[in-house]
């Protein structure tokens, strides 16, 4: 009886230090929070799980909860309800982000700004995120249609930063996976 119980905790053990699970990126390497409150954070933590990533979606993500993460996933998108939802305004809400960014940039952390809305997620009010979000980026990945203005080329124009471009949410995977294995995150 002793064996058994010794042999159920050794295993509870290993599982829990992730010794007998698959292997997936660590959530420690790569954080995800919304750029104007959009649902489409949540939509790029489904993908980035279908990728073996388990990240969380901290929409309201502030400078103190940075850690010694690798990699600062923002999806753009501005949502006047989700703001509403947060008890935020369109000021805050870009005060928030500048401020995460200049952090993530001094613990030496890649920016990986998404937009995943096309064409019909744009408008003043995303607009005005992405003005915010996009000149910070290391890497762009946008929808089609979304940078048909090419907005996204004229706010990082000079700055070296790749714009890739997926034909949906669900195509983001690849560009998503490359980037991401670029930089020191394992993706599946």
């Amino acid at each position: 009886m002793k064996k058994i119980v010794l042999c159920a905790a050794v295993i509870a053990l290993l599982i829990s230090g992730g010794c007998l699970l698959p292997e997936t990126a660590s959530a420690s390497e790569l954080l995800l929070t919304s750029v104007g409150q959009s649902p489409d954070a949540t939509m790029i933590r489904v993908v980035l799980r279908k990728m073996k990533i388990n990240a969380e979606n901290q929409p309201l993500l502030r400078p103190d909860g940075l850690g010694g993460e690798k990699v600062l996933v923002a999806v753009v998108g501005g949502s006047s309800k989700g703001l509403g939802a947060a008890g935020i305004d369109k000021d805050q809400e870009i005060e928030r982000v500048k401020g995460l960014f200049q952090a993530a940039k001094q613990k030496g952390m890649k920016l990986l700004v998404m937009h995943i809305g096309g064409e019909g997620r744009r408008g003043t009010l995303s607009d005005a995120f992405i003005e915010a979000a996009a000149p910070h980026a290391d890497r762009l990945i946008v929808v089609d249609g979304g940078n048909n203005d090419k907005i996204f080329d004229r706010l990082v124009e000079g700055k070296n930063v790749k714009i890739l471009y997926a034909p949906n949410v669900n195509g983001t995977a690849d560009p998503l996976k490359a980037t991401l294995s670029e930089w020191g995150v394992s993706a599946q």
